[in-house]
């Protein structure tokens, strides 16, 4: 005689309450919003124009963490890529190689190491870099930019519009200087007068093998590495990838009603 089977059933247990529910939802959300904010994604507002006309006061950036990994991408199918010339990055203040007690430095909330700075790179490990006129040199061949002459309105506003060089199919990106600069540059002069260049102005510089050279768009209003020097690969943490917020700054404090929709949503390049 065969033994009966019995079929053995799971008890349910008692239902979750709406709050649980509630609390077991927020804690799934915290999680994934802390572990974006840490490895993928990082909001930045921008806050100066040393990036103008590219980058203009106001503009939210969200910036990718993950695609500029630290090191060779492990896997190939993954998304990652090294450093390449004409990023715009975002990485923390190196200081002030040439003075490390600068007076800016102590007298600001320019702080090495705490506060985010968003350039270009124009210079890549291990190269000689020496920047003339309105020409950036790289193991003595010129950096294609287009050259734009560009004046300052306002402290807040975008630069206006003087005159630029035609538009060339390898010039990835606008460079924009002072008329003066521009015209003192066609006389094959170099504007440094009242500026603390200390590096690869008037003398060519090698970047070391671990870091990379740094400059903004708007060249006559930008601290960048022709004053303090180079930025070590573990101080660069994302590449600014598009604008998902923009207000005008220039007309107002800065609320939702200014906001510059035609900016708003744009990839940087």
């Amino acid at each position: 005689m065969k033994e009966k089977e019995v079929a053995e059933t799971e008890l349910p247990g008692p239902p979750k309450s709406i709050i649980r529910e509630y609390f077991e939802s927020a804690v799934v959300t915290i999680i994934m919003a802390l572990f974006g904010m840490t490895f993928v994604l990082q909001a930045v507002k921008v806050p100066t124009g040393s990036m103008q006309n590219t980058i203009e006061i106001g503009d939210h950036l969200l910036v990718n963490k993950f695609i500029l990994g630290a090191g060779a991408p492990s896997l190939p199918f993954l998304p990652q890529r090294k450093i390449k010339r004409g990023d715009i990055v975002v990485f923390k203040y190196p200081g002030n190689q040439h003075d490390p007690n600068a007076q800016r430095d102590r007298d600001s909330d320019n702080i090495p190491l705490k506060i985010n700075y968003v350039k270009r790179v124009v210079g890549l490990p291990g190269e000689m870099l020496e920047f003339r006129g309105t020409t950036i040199y790289i193991d003595g061949q010129p950096l294609p930019e287009q050259v734009v002459a560009a004046n300052r309105v306002s402290q807040n506003a975008p630069l206006s519009i003087v005159s630029s060089q035609p538009r060339k199919p390898e010039d990835t990106h606008a460079a924009y200087y002072d008329p003066e600069t521009v015209e003192a540059a066609e006389k094959g002069q170099t504007l440094t007068q009242g500026r603390d260049f200390n590096f690869g102005v008037g003398k060519p510089v090698k970047i070391p093998d671990d870091s990379y050279f740094m400059m903004g768009d708007s060249r006559d209003n930008s601290l960048d590495g022709r004053v303090w020097g180079f930025v070590k690969r573990e101080y660069i943490f994302g590449r600014a990838m598009f604008i998902y917020w923009s207000y005008d700054e220039s007309n107002s404090e800065g609320n939702f009603l200014n906001t510059r929709w035609g900016r708003t949503g744009t990839m940087i390049k």
